[in-house]
């Protein structure tokens, strides 16, 4: 079991879930706010993604990034920054007999493209999706493959960001781990990342198969959507690792109340607490990941 757990808040995440609750974090000055709030109430990470101000869907403008950054520095409230790298691998595949005639939700991108941000900003960590898969029930995937991984990790590496390897099935572990054998990476955190249709289940075993597989010594967080993201929490601890809460994976606090980011982190420090653990700080949690603190 870990005693000395990182908690990490995924404050808002680029899906469709403007609607879905009453208090989505969409404007920079919005997310950043989210982060602090986050902070405040016990996160030792802020993972953030930005949206388009005017219609909430997920972006990937460096500007919007930016300022979000530039607002949480400007809090004074400490936080670690993990900013996503992700957006750009979406693969929106045509309706019956006519697979290449790609959907409006298509955005596809190469994988330097995808650090465009990283490189300008420099957060603490920032995130790589280490490997396709199909993305909910429809005929949208989501596409990392071989080559653009070590392309991405390559760089992230070279920038001196710490990459957070988003782990959503069996395999996408195998390929992280053969990515670290080939120097490509340098001492990465592992996330990994449990209910996403259709990917890895949440559940006791196949976290516990993901741990058995991973290299002895790493620093390794997990995490459940929607109703199972307090039970992964609790489980992740009892396997030694670190959780991960927020909006991006969870809207609800319980049956019919919205949840806030806050609450979510509040309620994750009352579990570890009645399990005998402890949240850290940032100035811990940067320590124990090997982090410096940006000026």
């Amino acid at each position: 079991m870990n005693h000395n757990v990182i908690i990490t808040c995924a404050v808002t995440g680029a899906g469709d879930t403007v609607d879905k609750h009453p208090a989505i974090p969409v404007t920079p000055e919005q997310i950043a706010a989210a982060a602090v709030e986050a902070a405040r109430a016990g996160a030792t990470v802020a993972h953030c993604h930005v949206r388009d101000p005017k219609t909430g869907k997920g972006s990937r403008d460096p500007s919007l990034y930016r300022e979000v950054m530039e607002r949480i520095r400007d809090s004074g409230v400490d936080i670690i920054v993990n900013l996503t790298a992700g957006m750009g691998g979406d693969l929106e595949i045509g309706a019956g007999e006519r697979p290449t005639d790609f959907g409006p939700g298509t955005d596809l991108v190469g994988p330097l493209t995808r650090l465009v941000h990283v490189e300008s900003l420099l957060p603490d960590i920032c995130t790589l999706d280490c490997g396709t898969l199909n993305f909910g029930d429809g005929d949208t995937i989501y596409v990392s493959t071989p080559a653009a991984l070590r392309a991405g990790a390559k760089r992230i590496t070279e920038l001196g960001v710490k990459a957070e390897l988003e782990i959503f099935d069996t395999g996408h572990l195998w390929f992280a781990n053969q990515m670290i054998k080939e120097g490509l990476l340098k001492d990465p955190i592992f996330q990994l990342c449990l209910g996403i249709p259709w990917g890895a289940p949440a559940d006791t075993t196949t976290m516990k198969a993901m741990v058995d597989n991973l290299m002895p010594g790493v620093t390794w967080a997990a995490f459940g959507i929607g109703r199972m993201q307090m039970p992964m929490a609790a489980q992740a601890v009892l396997l030694g690792g670190n959780v991960r809460v927020g909006l991006e994976d969870n809207l609800w606090l319980e049956k019919g109340v919205p949840a806030t980011n806050g609450s979510l982190v509040e309620r994750v420090v009352e579990l570890l607490r009645c399990m005998g653990a402890k949240p850290m700080t940032p100035a811990e949690g940067r320590v124990k990941m090997g982090l410096k603190k940006r000026a």
